[in-house]
């Protein structure tokens, strides 16, 4: 795949609707050429110590971002077009959609394609299929996993190794 958006989303809580930050890394012609980090006030609004024990993000730093819509309102133009690539689609697919719906703004059935599965059926033995194990396999050392943007980077190169 030559053209494509990885993204990756955070949470503050066990709600899909939460996303507390994104990570947009756009690659066309298969060449990383523009990437995008933003934190969202998440809903709802709170934060239970397993999500921020993950990506160390609280309240405190996400209390004066701007909401999903207007945080996507400077995504969207940069993705239009183009296939998103997410490490366990699942989960950031479905962020994507619970929000979308929170906000009852149109979901426009973006296509996702999923690097889990796709190492999964390419890379074999691996010890686990986990983002920073199949980004190292891949070549790209993951320093700050769990930071939406690192983790965008990773899904980015791992696509282009191996979609």
């Amino acid at each position: 795949m030559e053209n494509f958006a990885a993204i990756d989303f955070e949470t503050a809580n066990e709600q899909r609707t939460s996303v507390c930050s994104v990570g947009v890394v756009i690659v066309r012609n298969g060449e990383i050429v523009n990437n995008y980090y933003h934190l969202i006030r998440p809903e709802p609004e709170y934060y239970i110590y397993w999500n921020t024990r993950v990506h160390g993000l609280t309240l405190a730093d996400t209390a004066r971002s701007p909401i999903f819509p207007t945080v996507w309102q400077e995504i969207a133009p940069r993705i239009e077009g183009l296939t998103l690539v997410a490490h366990n689609k699942g989960f950031d697919e479905s962020c994507l959609k619970a929000v979308f719906r929170t906000y009852s703004m149109d979901y426009p059935d973006y296509e996702f394609c999923c690097t889990l599965q796709a190492a999964r059926r390419a890379l074999k033995g691996l010890p686990n299929y986990q983002l920073h194990t199949v980004a190292a396999h891949c070549g790209y050392l993951l320093e700050q996993h769990h930071h939406a943007l690192a983790d965008a980077e990773a899904c980015a190169w791992i696509a282009r190794q191996i979609i």
